[in-house]
């Protein structure tokens, strides 16, 4: 905590065991005596909002597409109004933190709870029941079977303890928390801007690679390609099915009927990766049916291209994957006349994806057909080239990726302190009354370091040079 923060002078006890102590000048209400049901309907063609767990309460039309699950009506009539102020609190996910202070009038589905919420500073009352103690609290108050949709009961609900501070004090509250919330965002923002950098470098360092080959001063040719342009003197452009002739992809069978809850792993797209194969929520098909289709089955070394889903994208098979199933992929078996590797970044590179995306088709599902994906053009090197260029790619991207654990860590860290934070602050665990709060246009983080702001990236471009030295 930072050295700053003080506990109150005095406190009292709250009577309640997850709150423990609450400074002694504060209020402590039951939610009932706060709030008042909203029943108001009729209007459809407000704004259609959604309340989510990482946000409050937020309009729907800015959510991105895989986060929008649940089906809409045609008639929203019967959906409930929200007033701008309102405290809007989804009954099945309020153990998860769905629930806030709504900033925009708009409708809602009429499974959420609306209520008139009687808090004089209503940010302070959001961010008081988003904390994590009362998420926690509305998580023990929630009843159900069902996991994840456990239903938050009106009475439940409703005896939970509200602590309240003066008015004065509850802005104060805000505004620091604001100032704080600002300050870590921005540090994330900008981590996040360095692993994205970080990926920008690994594909350039890709892209250079598959395409000059690693010697600066090699003789160049026009490939005949004008989305190309010059390769190597002595590289040739080869179709696919040049460089493979054994490519596969057309399952002879469902593999549906044939799911168990145990047995021999079968495989999708979505277990897909650039650097080799996820087994968390595989499918699993019986041994004797895996045995039965062996023909089909993965071998160590072959490449598998997804083809719906993420298609294009591409990777080896490992060991771990030697003998199994898979299905909505296309194979490329492997042969003594390429690097396996060097074959999977250059169809991972940007001219690989680019000749994906020109191959595409579907709106709902976008996919690739293998009679298009045999055809792509590749600037193919000696064998020798092509594992020389695998190894060089294989010592850049490692350095590359030792590094973003550790940047992935810093934001995970940030979020926990900014979660920890605002339970201690809201529940009067420490007193910021008197904190006085810095220039904001001083950017400083609230550990000491420097923040660029976010119109400047140059500190996360020398970071990136400094971590990663390509080599010549």
């Amino acid at each position: 905590m930072n050295a700053d923060l003080k506990p109150y002078p005095a406190y009292k006890d709250s009577g309640v065991p997850w709150l423990g102590e609450v400074p002694e000048h504060w209020d402590i209400k039951s939610l009932e005596s706060l709030v008042s049901s909203c029943s108001e309907r009729r209007q459809p063609n407000l704004p259609l909002l959604s309340v989510v767990r990482e946000r409050g309460v937020i309009p729907r039309a800015s959510m991105a597409d895989h986060e929008n699950h649940n089906y809409i009506p045609d008639d929203l009539s019967n959906y409930k109004v929200v007033r701008q102020g309102n405290l809007v609190i989804n009954k099945m996910k309020a153990w998860q933190g769905s629930l806030g202070v709504s900033e925009q009038d708009g409708i809602v589905s009429p499974a959420y709870y609306v209520y008139d919420f009687q808090v004089a500073n209503l940010r302070f009352g959001h961010m008081l029941l988003r904390s994590k103690p009362y998420v926690a609290f509305f998580a023990q108050s929630s009843e159900g079977v069902r996991i994840g949709q456990w239903d938050l009961s009106v009475t439940g609900m409703k005896r939970i303890p509200v602590v309240l501070p003066p008015l004065p004090e509850q802005s104060a509250i805000v505004r620091f928390l604001d100032h704080i919330d600002r300050r870590i965002r921005r540090s994330i923002r900008t981590r996040q801007k360095l692993i994205k950098l970080l990926e920008e470098q690994k594909q350039a360092i890709i892209h250079l690679a598959v395409t000059r080959g690693l010697d600066p001063n090699v003789r160049l040719k026009p490939s005949g390609v004008e989305w190309l342009g010059e390769v190597p003197e002595h590289w040739a452009i080869k179709k696919l099915k040049a460089i493979s002739p054994r490519i596969s992809g057309r399952l002879v069978y469902s593999p549906a009927q044939y799911f168990c809850e145990s047995g021999v792993p079968f495989l999708f797209g979505k277990n897909i990766t650039e650097r080799g194969f996820s087994f968390e929520k595989v499918k699993f098909i019986p041994h004797e049916i895996n045995e039965r289709f062996k023909h089909h089955t993965l071998r160590e070394g072959d490449l598998v291209m997804v083809r719906v889903g993420a298609p294009g994208l591409t990777t080896v098979v490992p060991i771990e994957a030697d003998g199994l199933n898979c299905a909505s992929m296309m194979i490329i078996r492997k042969d003594p006349g390429f690097n396996s590797k060097w074959l999977a970044y250059v169809l991972n590179s940007r001219i690989g994806q680019m000749q994906v995306d020109i191959a595409t088709y579907g709106a709902a599902q976008v996919q690739i057909n293998i009679t298009d994906a045999v055809n792509f053009l590749i600037p193919t090197p000696p064998l020798n080239e092509q594992n020389q260029i695998a190894d060089y790619i294989d010592r850049q991207i490692s350095k590359i990726l030792s590094i973003v654990p550790s940047i992935n860590t810093s934001i995970k860290f940030l979020r926990e302190y900014r979660t920890r934070l605002i339970a201690d602050v809201v529940t009067g665990k420490v007193d910021v009354r008197h904190i006085p709060l810095p220039d904001e246009s001083n950017i400083e983080t609230i550990f000491g370091e420097d923040v660029e702001p976010l119109d400047n990236e140059t500190c996360a471009l020398d970071e990136v040079e400094c971590a990663v030295e390509i080599e010549e």
